[in-house]
């Protein structure tokens, strides 16, 4: 079952094309790793598909309810309604790479205040599944600790519960270890690793090529605001065809 579907995605900065004719489609269960250099609309990407910017044209929908469609007449996105982008905000969870925690909120209300005011669950429920999943990212101590007292690599994981406190169909990773330090990016990388396992639906910005080679289904490569490449992990990481991801690989160290 298709998840997600994206068709010729365009999006413009003014007169700065970021997007140019991008189309992908993701099943369920899949992990799909997107890589590229900065600037090539990988970002960009994640944020026209979680309705936090618009496309200028083009088709998304997830699985079938459509977030926007083009006008037969002007040939731009038309967005559909207000209470149908509210069904699809219910569809997919974001992780940031800056974490983005309330930070007058502890641990536990952080990962309750969408479960109990936007799904409408009890308190009580609502606090035995964030246990649950403070448990799940090895944080179950922290519980009634405040963002501050947490290392980047503890609030990212904190972050991972609190997205998945919503049961999301599919999960949006952007750069999810770029703001941390080497040594806490493994933290971050055996959480993802553990939730490709049980089959979580994801899409991974991400420039850990290993990683991606390993945990991925499939990985594009993008480059000013087009897919390059894409298919098996190892075939484009470690064989890639186009110069242009030669000379994107030829950078990082494959182990």
């Amino acid at each position: 079952m298709k998840v997600l579907q994206a068709t010729d995605i365009q999006k413009s900065f003014g007169k700065n094309p970021v997007l140019r004719g991008i189309s992908f489609d993701i099943s369920q269960g899949e992990v799909l790793s997107i890589i590229g250099p900065s600037g090539s609309g990988k970002s960009t990407l994640l944020r026209c598909l979680t309705l936090l910017e618009r496309i200028d044209s083009g088709y998304i929908a997830y699985e079938d309810l459509v977030m926007a469609k083009n006008d037969a007449a002007s040939g731009k996105a038309v967005y559909s309604p207000a209470p149908v982008l509210q069904q699809i905000r219910r569809k997919f969870g974001l992780v940031f790479q800056n974490f983005n925690l309330f930070p007058h909120f502890s641990v536990l209300r952080n990962i309750t205040e969408a479960p109990i005011h936007v799904a409408g669950k009890s308190r009580d429920e609502a606090e035995k599944e964030a246990m649950a999943l403070l448990d799940k990212v090895g944080l179950a101590e922290k519980a009634n600790a405040y963002p501050c007292e947490l290392s980047g690599g503890q609030q990212q994981r904190v972050a991972i519960a609190r997205a998945l406190a919503m049961h999301p169909d599919i999960l949006f990773f952007d750069e999810p270890t770029s703001a941390l330090d080497p040594e806490l990016t493994g933290e971050i990388l055996k959480v993802i690793r553990n939730l490709a396992e049980e089959k979580m639906t994801m899409i991974i910005v991400t420039h850990e090529m290993a990683f991606a080679r390993d945990v991925s289904d499939r990985v594009i490569f993008m480059d000013e605001g087009v897919i390059v490449e894409q298919g098996d992990p190892k075939q484009v990481i470690e064989n890639p065809q186009s110069e242009r991801t030669k000379a994107f690989l030829s950078r990082f160290s494959q182990r």
